[in-house]
């Protein structure tokens, strides 16, 4: 399916990238009065930050950005740096005489694939939040994809490039975009045709999954991110179940998904101008983040081709 997450009006999208230490950030931002947001955490092995706040029990009800990031939980820096451009802007949580924004954070384990004394830190936030644009975002292996791996089943000397990706979908004026990051152990996958688009370098179709995780001398770190964008009037307890039910589109494109050494997050965030069923964005919230993943790996591994 065609689109980006900026497809909904309000959402920009922009990446830092820095491609000699294979690291980067990627930032959505919203417009300032915020959105919506729900989080659902699949992955036991996650790296976080502000998710507590977006349980349907949390007093702040909207977001101003959300950032994803390698460097793992070094990464989470990156989330300040977005924070002090939001504060310069005026944009933020009103709290007395004080702006806060409210800007939640994931991240990925890309420390093995350059220089890991470099992270994402406060100033490539800050750079990502300024490049952010209502244009459709850079796929491949840049900002929290830069350093992405997929498909570790067979060992890290034979995995295959991850990135970022990004689809939309509409449903009549109801419009539902994703942005997704893969650094997935497991191999990615079609999800309409089951046709593998990454496999270990050398492997092919009848690849064993269950006997690659049975014998994989070792477990390396991963995770798939994504981010949910919808304009859909919602409330924060319907992003929470949008955000779960988009973890069904990882799970037809990622296998295998959600084991104990993923930090596979998705974050659900609603703009307001429509009214349609939850679970009418939940279900088209799953096809995109699917269609994202694939999109962002097919991307990398074109630009390891060419």
């Amino acid at each position: 399916m065609p689109g980006s997450i900026v497809d909904v009006p309000g959402v920009r999208v922009g990446h830092a990238t820095d491609a000699a230490a294979r690291t980067g950030c990627t930032v959505v931002a919203f417009a300032a009065e915020g959105a919506v947001c729900g989080v659902d955490v699949r992955g036991s092995a996650p790296g976080t930050r502000e998710t507590d706040v977006l349980a349907p029990t949390g007093h702040v009800e909207v977001v101003h950005a959300i950032v994803l990031a390698g460097g793992s939980a070094f990464g989470l820096d990156a989330a300040a740096g977005v924070m002090a451009e939001l504060e310069a802007l005026q944009i933020g949580y009103r709290a007395g005489p004080w702006i806060v924004p409210i800007v939640p954070a994931a991240i990925l384990f890309d420390l093995y694939s350059g220089d890991a004394s470099v992270r994402p830190d406060r100033a490539m936030g800050a750079a990502a939040f300024r490049a952010a644009a209502s244009v459709a975002p850079e796929e491949g292996a840049v900002g929290a994809g830069t350093g992405a791996l997929v498909a570790k089943l067979g060992g890290l000397d034979r995995a295959r490039p991850g990135g970022v990706g990004s689809a939309s979908a509409r449903y009549g004026e109801l419009i539902v975009g994703a942005l997704a990051v893969c650094n997935a152990v497991g191999n990615v996958y079609d999800p309409l045709t089951r046709a593998p688009v990454a496999l270990p370098l050398g492997a092919d179709a009848a690849f064993d999954v269950p006997h690659a995780i049975a014998t994989l001398a070792q477990a390396f770190a991963n995770t798939t991110l994504a981010v949910v964008a919808t304009n859909a009037k919602l409330r924060k307890v319907d992003a929470t179940k949008i955000a779960q039910m988009a973890h069904d589109g990882l799970a037809r494109a990622v296998d295998p998904a959600h084991t104990s050494r993923d930090g596979d997050t998705i974050f659900a965030a609603a703009t307001g101008a429509v009214d349609v069923p939850p679970d009418l964005v939940g279900v088209l919230a799953a096809s995109v983040v699917a269609d994202a993943i694939v999109r962002g790996v097919r991307a990398a591994a074109r630009a390891r081709e060419s």
